[in-house]
């Protein structure tokens, strides 16, 4: 593979990264309400699916979901069904939101465990979008030839987690000067019922999905 194709898949997989999605979301939502190390836990989290992606592509994993209509369904209705749970959970929490004026022992604790929370939350967003395998199966074919090894298509991986670290990592660091917003209690509800909406929505899409 050379330099013009690694650069022009890239440049698909930079538009694939920024284009709206419910990774974008759940950054949106988490920073603001937890903090720089949640967003960024989240962001790691997409970057592991993402070689989870790859891996069932390279392997050929993957091609079941697209010509096994069974496997495609039960797939997109598991990530459909995590995403109207995040949904739900966005809702319910718009509901319980209450102010936080001092930071208590207890409440550090919770943190730390809310940033492992945070990496688990985005990893299943992402691996469980069949949207980025269905991405692999068409784009490996076009960029990667047949003498290519499976390190080579690994690098493409890698391209593309790279572009999702970098742009999603400026969205945590742009998300992270509203923090403090967080502290207001009608923000809280507000942005946690919107992500809620948002979420049951984007799961609500997946389930009709239909393989392409």
């Amino acid at each position: 593979m050379d330099m013009h194709n690694l650069l022009t898949f890239m440049a698909v997989a930079t538009l694939l990264v920024m284009s709206p999605g419910p990774n974008g979301v759940l950054i949106a939502k988490t920073v603001p309400l937890f903090g720089k190390k949640a967003g960024f836990s989240n962001v790691w989290g997409f970057v592991a699916a993402f070689y989870v992606h790859g891996t069932l592509s390279i392997f050929g994993i993957s091609l079941l979901l697209v010509q096994s209509a069974e496997a495609f369904l039960v797939f997109k209705l598991c990530g459909a069904a995590y995403l109207i749970w995040i949904g739900i959970k966005s809702l319910v929490g718009a509901f319980k939101a209450k102010r936080l004026d001092v930071a208590t022992p207890a409440q550090t604790e919770k943190s730390s465990v809310s940033q492992r929370s945070a990496f688990i939350e985005g990893f299943f967003t992402n691996v469980l979008n069949p949207k980025v395998s269905m991405f692999y199966l068409a784009a490996f074919p076009q960029f990667l030839s047949v003498n290519d090894s499976p390190l080579t298509a690994y690098a493409l991986v890698t391209a593309h987690s790279m572009v999702n670290l970098i742009w999603f990592s400026l969205m945590v660091l742009m998300l992270s000067r509203v923090k403090n917003m967080a502290n207001n209690v009608r923000f809280k509800k507000w942005l946690s019922s919107v992500t809620g909406v948002i979420f049951i929505g984007f799961g609500s899409k997946l389930a009709l999905m239909k393989a392409s």
